[in-house]
């Protein structure tokens, strides 16, 4: 028995199809890497953002605790 025969349209447009596919991957790869790394950078600055709230509040207490040992000590 013969193997039966593709219409060549069909055959066609499955390798115009896996083209475009392996034509898009490199950009569409960059793409999400460039989305990972801007994520990356948006939670970094939020964490430098807050470790520089929490470092003005302990210069605040450490600042008061100052000038009550000044006050205490008759310094001033």
């Amino acid at each position: 028995m013969a193997a039966p025969t593709v219409n060549a349209q069909i055959t066609d447009a499955v390798t115009q199809t896996n083209v475009k596919v392996l034509g898009e991957a490199p950009a569409e790869a960059l793409a999400a890497a460039s989305q990972a790394m801007a994520h990356a950078m948006g939670l970094a600055m939020e964490n430098a953002t807050q470790t520089q709230g929490g470092m003005q509040q302990i210069n605040n207490t450490a600042t008061g605790a100052m000038i009550a040992l000044i006050t205490q000590a008759g310094g001033a």
